[in-house]
């Protein structure tokens, strides 16, 4: 399958170019494919199938067939998968990164760390799978216990976005195959192979055939695709990562039937540096945070409020690190910031950084497109003085596009970095730990990070408030939790003595 591939595999078999049902790799049913550019060059460079609303009903019932039996497995048959499938996700890294950086843009190192991250997440899910348990325990009335069990909910459906395709997939599916749900995947039109070659290894780790489904549909289908997953009765949950506006109509889809839903949406999040802050520890978590994958993340910073007696300082810092990023195709090992995965993401970055500068602001560095690149290239731009009358204030940018804003007192910046309808993560630095705790307690988010960006992790609970979603993954217990029913069970005993 190799044959025409713009780079080589060592496994050449993980590359597929088919959807996965029930364990058998076919087609759409109408025969129609679609497209796969990589956003380095702009140029298309692989098919996958373009299935359509009337192909999910098959899917489904695959996964409500194999839930039957799987949901009964033993939580350390479903353990000992989970730990098969993060040894096979470690051993195949190499061409895993190779597919993702062609499907997204990324650069290999970029790649590598998402793939980190869903090694290590399967491998936690694994001792999640033994740590489900319920309670017993006696009652107010007098001769009367209850025990509470815990159960998979059933079949859920998984929709994934194109940014982090493999950790996103590894942290919806370890939850729901720990619990002992069976799932229906379907992944962005940007990055559906790298969630097919998952799949693959899921099924080489063990899983029983039906257990992981994926249907790979283009952006045309897309909506009838995951409406007809959202509506169908027998899919019992529905997880969704993407926009706050497309979060909003699966949740509106899914309440017909009373789904249960996880919502990891929109972040638009602040980053506040303080006078008394270590700048170079917010440069350095800064410029991890906001260049890698191009700024495509929901956790990125999109406003960076910066106290006014370091304004200058902390703004110099940013640019003189900024300038040695190294921009190019995302397989090239020098590489440290790639395009971004989608044309129009170039588009909205250059109508936000013209309205900005109309209003006033300032173009520190970058503004404009890289010339003479083929792919979907955009200069990193650091824009200066920025007011919350801009558009990028209101408006998540997703691309290497970062702005500064001053701030004179502590109130102002929590009011400015609580004035949006956004919740998901902020960003803090300080060492003064009074005002830290004030912080912590008045930021209105699900994720705070206090002198580091490193908020993410498999052991963490994520997600958000507001407007950024509801529910979690990753963490103990609760993220497992979103996969699960609990039913309480009344006891009558008789009086013996």
């Amino acid at each position: 399958m190799d044959q025409g591939l713009p780079f080589k595999l060592r496994r050449p078999s993980l590359l597929k170019e088919h959807s996965l049902v029930d364990g058998k790799w076919v087609d759409a049913a109408s025969g129609k494919r679609f497209n796969i550019a990589d956003p380095g060059t702009g140029e298309d460079w692989a098919t996958a199938p373009d299935n359509d609303a009337g192909d999910v009903e098959g899917a489904v019932r695959a996964a409500h067939q194999a839930f039957l039996s799987y949901g009964k497995a033993t939580p350390r048959m479903r353990s000992q998968c989970l730990v098969k499938w993060s040894a096979l996700i470690q051993e195949n890294k190499e061409d895993l990164a190779k597919i993702i950086t062609f499907e997204t843009g990324k650069p290999i190192a970029d790649s590598i760390f998402e793939l980190d991250y869903s090694i290590n997440s399967a491998a936690w899910f694994s001792g999640e799978a033994e740590r489900i348990q319920g309670t017993a325990f006696n009652t107010s009335v007098p001769g009367k216990k209850v025990i509470t069990v815990k159960q998979p909910i059933g079949v859920a459906a998984a929709l994934v976005p194109w940014n982090l395709p493999v950790a996103m997939v590894v942290r919806k599916a370890g939850a729901a195959l720990a619990a002992g749900c069976t799932m229906v995947i379907k992944p962005s039109p940007e990055t559906p192979l790298s969630v097919l070659t998952l799949a693959l290894l899921a099924e080489e780790a063990g899983f029983p055939k039906g257990v992981l489904n994926v249907l790979t549909t283009s952006l045309e289908n897309t909506p009838a695709v995951s409406e007809a997953l959202c509506r169908h009765p027998l899919i019992k949950k529905v997880t969704f990562t993407g926009s706050t506006r497309v979060g909003k109509l699966v949740a509106k889809l899914c309440s017909d039937n009373l789904k249960k839903v996880t919502l990891e949406l929109g972040g638009n999040c602040p980053f506040i540096v303080f006078d008394d802050a270590d700048l170079n520890q917010a440069a350095d978590a800064l410029m991890g945070l906001k260049w890698r994958n191009a700024g495509q993340a929901c956790i990125s910073a999109n406003r960076v409020y910066v106290q006014s007696g370091v304004y200058d300082a902390f703004a110099a810092t940013l640019q003189e690190r900024t300038t040695k990023l190294v921009v190019g195709h995302g397989s090239r090992a020098t590489s440290t910031l790639g395009p971004v995965t989608t044309p129009q993401t170039i588009d909205r970055a250059l109508a936000q950084i013209a309205d900005a500068k109309s209003n006033g602001a300032k173009i520190l560095l970058g503004g404009d497109r890289v010339a003479d690149s083929k792919g979907f290239f955009l200069q990193p731009t650091i824009l200066g003085d920025v007011t919350k009358e801009m558009r990028i204030t209101g408006e998540e940018a997703f691309a290497p596009l970062l702005a500064l804003y001053r701030f004179e007192s502590e109130a102002e910046a929590i009011r400015e970095a609580n004035d949006t309808p956004m919740g998901l993560a902020s960003y803090v630095f300080t060492k003064n730990l009074d005002r830290a705790w004030r912080l912590l307690d008045n930021l209105e988010a699900g994720m705070i990070g206090l002198n580091t960006s490193t908020i993410s992790g498999v052991d963490s609970p994520f997600g958000g408030l507001k407007e950024s979603g509801y529910g979690k993954e990753a963490g103990k217990d609760v993220a497992v939790e979103e996969y699960l029913v609990s039913k309480a069970i009344a006891l009558g005993l008789e009086s013996r003595l």
